[in-house]
């Protein structure tokens, strides 16, 4: 499956995100997906709102997928951390 793909269920799944996907062999991704929807909530369900925007394609056509999930402020304070 595309990246591309992965990338608009994301997006269209989840309010504001903004998803990155890469994979080298289109069966094993990593998905960096910024959200508002995240506020507040632990890392595994931030995972699971996004596994169910993938609904039946994870474990099938998405044989595994690394994500890195965060709200908008998190990943702002990242980036200005790394820039330091």
């Amino acid at each position: 499956m595309d990246p591309e793909e992965i990338k608009t269920l994301i997006e269209n799944g989840l309010v504001g995100a903004n998803a990155s996907v890469f994979s080298e062999d289109n069966t094993h991704y990593a998905a960096l997906v910024i959200s508002t929807e995240f506020e507040g909530m632990r890392p595994i369900a931030r995972h699971q709102l996004v596994y169910r925007c993938l609904g039946k394609l994870m474990g099938n056509e998405i044989h595994a997928m690394s994500i890195r999930a965060h709200t908008p402020e998190e990943w702002q304070a990242r980036q200005s951390a790394q820039g330091e």
